[in-house]
């Protein structure tokens, strides 16, 4: 049965690639005078999961991934859960030794602090918790499983990077690196349940409902729709993964920077403020009726 799940995924992936889906040029227009304006190379791709329309541009360029590529790790750790190789419960021990820097919140933690793999993977995505991503990806097999995973889903560009036998691409990507079309797609499939088991995609899910980073793209969709989400960040690249429970259909989307020449950690920073720019384009696009907006001074609260 498994083994069908995961194929039911691979040919609704190619299917996607072999067949024209219908461009929503309407949108497009929207969108593409803000992407030409960024100061760097950046892509997006959207797709409205209910009409099919998309918008894709420069949506199959490869991008670094940064902290997005926990997604795929997620995966691959859920498919191993899957498979009765690891438990969402079984219990760990957290050492000073995995301390990683940069962010989240397991570096902080005591040396011998009991944990669980569910703990680990809500902060890895919640937090995105750099100790615990290490952590797991080393749990699970290292990034070679990772790759192996994604290749079977159908990816062909979506890789992790870091300790592997990659390190060619590492020094251009990063971490990990994917296309706007195959994240988004990963992110569909697993709302759709088209890979590994429904209950796995729905746990899955669930933890992507409830990031923290909520003041870049998410700022500009109502707190009260559900949305499922990953953002990934380093200097010269800023990007979010993002799929919304919309009123009149659901919708995922992809920006993805590099190149940028506004490195600045500051809220102004220029791909953040192009991601809020896009989200509300998007959420007044395909909600136009809804008469939301951000409340007033809600500024103060989109620095973190």
């Amino acid at each position: 049965m498994r083994k069908i799940i995961w194929t039911i995924g691979i040919l609704s992936l190619f299917y996607n690639y072999s067949f024209s889906q219908k461009i929503d040029t309407k949108l497009e227009k929207k969108l593409k005078p803000i992407l030409d304006s960024f100061h760097g190379t950046a892509g997006v791709y959207v797709e409205n999961l209910k009409t099919g329309k998309i918008v894709a541009i420069n949506a199959d360029t490869i991008f670094p991934t940064a902290s997005i590529v926990k997604v795929p790790i997620l995966t691959t750790l859920y498919s191993q859960i899957d498979s009765g190789k690891l438990k969402f419960s079984q219990p760990l021990l957290y050492k000073d030794s995995l301390k990683y820097g940069g962010s989240g919140l397991m570096q902080f933690f005591k040396d011998s602090t009991k944990t669980d793999i569910g703990t680990a993977a809500a902060l890895m995505i919640d937090y995105s918790d750099n100790t615990t991503s290490l952590w797991l990806q080393s749990l699970i097999g290292g990034s070679d499983k990772v790759n192996n995973v994604m290749a079977n889903i159908g990816l062909h560009d979506t890789r992790d990077n870091s300790r592997t036998n990659r390190e060619s691409f590492r020094k251009i990507y990063g971490w990990g690196q994917t296309t706007p079309r195959e994240m988004a797609t990963l992110l569909k499939l697993i709302f759709q349940k088209k890979i590994l088991t429904p209950s796995a995609c729905e746990s899955m899910y669930r933890t992507m409902s409830h990031v923290y980073y909520d003041n870049f793209s998410l700022s500009q969709i109502p707190p009260y729709i559900q949305t499922a989400s990953k953002q990934g960040m380093v200097d010269d690249s800023r990007s979010e993964l993002i799929l919304v429970n919309a009123p009149h259909g659901d919708y995922v989307f992809y920006i993805a920077t590099k190149n940028n020449q506004d490195k600045r950690w500051v809220v102004d920073n220029e791909a953040w403020e192009m991601q809020r720019k896009i989200s509300s384009v998007l959420w007044n696009y395909f909600e136009p009726k809804y008469g939301w907006k951000p409340a007033n001074e809600h500024e103060k609260y989109l620095e973190k």
